[in-house]
């Protein structure tokens, strides 16, 4: 966690520069942003507003601004404002307003605010990513001295209504966002600085990252509070892919001061900020801090500390500071924050920190109400199974590490740093007990790699399977848990960490398999022992109407028995497609050789497929696939078709290259199992500069038996 180095609560800058778990200890110094001179005369816009009020059907909606107006001089200057609003169609809406002088108030005051509206009918309503579109309207604010343009402010707007809904129901109270009516499955990760130098962050590598996320159906990121508040291009993409964003205050996992100068620099920081942000409707909440309130209850932060009395060990009460300290995060997160919100962004919810009950101080990580951080898994050492027992009303933060990709390694890692436990590969592992927890639970799943290059498969193999396992409960039980955010999706520099997304923007095996189930209609399958429950869980609006079909079969293909069940899936729910129980079939001598295959298919076409075993990977008695590729070229896209011979477990594709030209290449879907009975067709560009044939040729392929035999 923080604080690698000492002090760095006293700083307002981004507390990962000190060290974290993942990054290095890298306080960057100097200006990072634009600087410039802003000169103007007679008036200027100081600050802007811009409000939203749907009607109740969204037929209408009315944009309103509040305009700060800073003027220098009333001398005969007939000031106006000026709101225009341009619609994805490029009509324009345009409204405007006098400035009057009030007399004798001119003496006290040169500051006004004015208030302009203006009706929008018909509205294009902007959307999550997976809900609908996301349509921006743009606004100018302008003001005028005559026909002098004085001032300008443009920006982007999306028309929509958020709430965070908390109502009593069977398991406490809920913890829901709702946009445009809808309730909302939040379904995304955790957002950590990009680079660990900020000015890096090119718009080009930003766009990567946040269209990589738009890709595997994810809708919401968390911004943690260990690192800066995010550029305006940020916004400005989450806004356009239909991100939401949770965005923390910069406040993490320590101690800070609790005296009135540091609170007078804490609001400065904070209004700016607001002022900054509030307009894009990616924005869905404000968050006083990461994991500070968790500090203060489970971590001892105001721990009764025993005294010897007369050799008699006595609970005197904590140290005074500590409360003093205390009572400052109480001033902080649960009065300062809420009311400058209030005064600055009466429209976006705010939660005091994460995680949190809501209630201060009570029960931060219950599943009860507020949102929950499970680290039980990782930190805790307990299996992935674990995930199962755990109904929280939203999960902000859980993970589980991976290598980063092998050609990721090659750049920081020379041959013979290619060990776990070399200097280098501990160097780039930033969690203590990181490399030693990755190779442990690789033992409950696999069998040892035989080499390398198979342990770096291996890891990101397991990091998807058991953020799978846990994501495909959690949304099985949509009507509880309202939400998934994986930590993490990305990281500051070449690293073995929870990130989906390495350093380069490469795919992990975890991203891929995000992407399916985190996909609108999900197919999962919850066993427990021989027994099948086959769910069908549904984010979409209208209901859906496909089949599943079923397989229990051998590894080599035999089918023993099979099925297939017509479905309606209702919107917004999970739905039970089928119990199966296989007990007489499936015995302690066959069940190592044979396999649950499932698949969602609709108008004939195959949506989605899952293989669910009776032993673990490790004890299967798998037969070497034979994989076979039938690669064709369509409009500039590979169209690469894979058949195995036997079941073929978390087929990776890639390209091989000495330069480097094919690493980025993202395939429509990566680390698939693939069935005797089923071929798989994904899909690929071409790698820039290279030619179908060479793309042909470089095409490598391996399988889970590869990586021992």
């Amino acid at each position: 966690g923080s604080g690698a180095i000492p002090g760095g609560p006293h700083l307002r800058k981004a507390p990962c520069h000190w060290g974290w778990d993942w990054g290095p200890q890298l306080p960057a110094i100097g200006i990072w942003k634009d600087i410039r001179l802003e000169g103007y005369t007679t008036a200027s816009l100081t600050g802007v507003h811009l409000r939203q009020q749907h009607d109740d059907d969204d037929n209408i909606v009315t944009v309103t601004i509040t305009a700060d107006i800073e003027v220098e001089d009333w001398s005969d200057n007939e000031l106006t404002v000026r709101m225009t609003i341009t619609a994805p169609d490029g009509e324009t809406h345009t409204v405007e307003s006098e400035l009057t002088t009030l007399d004798d108030e001119i003496a006290f005051s040169n500051r006004r605010n004015l208030f302009l509206q203006s009706e929008i009918h018909n509205p294009q309503l902007w959307w999550p990513n997976g809900y609908g579109d996301q349509p921006l309207y743009g606004v100018e604010i302008t003001l005028h001295a005559g026909n002098r343009t004085l001032d300008k402010r443009t920006c982007r707007i999306g028309l929509r209504t958020l709430e965070l809904v908390q109502e009593p129901d069977a398991w406490g109270k809920s913890f829901t966002f709702y946009v445009n009516g809808v309730p909302i499955f939040a379904k995304g990760a955790n957002w950590i600085p990009a680079d660990s130098f900020p000015t890096r962050v090119t718009r080009a590598s930003l766009e990567g990252l946040i269209r990589s996320a738009a890709q595997a159906h994810m809708n919401m990121l968390r911004v943690w509070g260990g690192g800066y508040y995010p550029e305006d291009m940020f916004f400005d993409l989450c806004d356009e892919y239909g991100i939401l964003i949770w965005e923390d205050f910069m406040f993490a996992c320590a101690i800070y001061p609790a005296d009135a100068e540091f609170f007078e620099n804490v609001r400065v920081e904070a209004i700016e900020n607001i002022r900054r942000i509030r307009h894009h409707p990616s924005l869905a909440l404000w968050c006083g801090n990461n994991e500070m309130e968790s500090g203060w209850v489970d971590w001892g932060w105001s721990v009764e500390r025993p005294s010897s009395a007369d050799g008699v060990e006595t609970n005197q009460p904590g140290d005074p500071l500590n409360q003093r300290l205390k009572d400052g995060y109480d001033r902080m997160f649960h009065r300062l924050l809420p009311e400058i919100l209030a005064e600055e962004d009466p429209d976006t919810p705010y939660w005091p920190s994460s995680s949190s009950s809501g209630t201060p101080f009570e029960n931060p990580n219950g599943q009860v109400q507020g949102d929950c951080h499970y680290w039980d898994v990782w930190h805790g050492r307990k299996p992935f199974t674990a995930y199962r027992s755990q109904f929280p009303r939203f999960m902000s933060e859980f993970g589980f590490q991976a290598l980063p990709r092998f050609k990721t390694i090659q750049t920081y890692a020379a041959p013979e740093d290619m060990n776990l436990t070399s200097y280098i590969m501990e160097h780039h592992q930033r969690s203590w007990v990181g490399n030693g927890l990755i190779a442990a639970q690789m033992t409950d799943t696999f069998r040892m790699p035989k080499d390398f290059e198979s342990l770096v498969y291996l890891s990101l193999i397991l990091q998807a399977e058991g953020i799978r396992y846990g994501v495909e409960h959690w949304r099985r039980n949509r009507q509880r848990v309202s939400g998934t955010l994986i930590w993490q999706l990305d990281d500051c520099w070449p690293v073995a960490s929870w990130a989906s997304l390495d350093y380069f923007g490469r795919w992990k095996a975890l991203h891929y398999a995000a992407k399916r189930f985190y996909a609108p209609v999900l197919l999962s399958v919850e066993e427990t022992g021989t027994t099948m429950n086959v769910h069908v869980t549904s984010d979409l609006t209208d209901p859906w109407d496909g089949a599943v079909r079923w397989r229990l079969e051998s590894l080599t293909g035999e089918v023993l028995e099979a099925g297939e069940k017509a479905l309606r899936v209702p919107a917004l729910q999970d739905t039970r497609a089928g119990v199966f129980d296989f007990s007489r079939q499936v015995t302690d001598a066959n069940q190592r050789k044979v396999v649950f295959v499932c698949e969602l298919w609709q108008n004939d076409e195959r949506v989605s497929g899952s293989a669910t075993l009776f032993a673990p990977n490790k004890h299967l008695e798998m037969k070497d696939p034979a994989l076979k590729l039938n690669v064709t070229e369509q409009d500039g896209e590979l169209h690469i078709e894979v058949r195995a011979a036997a079941l073929a477990r978390f087929v990776e594709l890639d390209f091989a290259d000495e330069a480097d030209i094919g690493a980025d290449v993202i395939f429509s879907d990566n680390y698939f199992d693939v069935s005797p009975n089923q071929a798989v067709t994904v899909t690929a560009p071409i790698p820039e500069g290279w030619t179908a044939e060479q793309a042909r040729e470089g095409l490598r392929v391996r399988s889970l038996v590869d990586s021992y035999r």
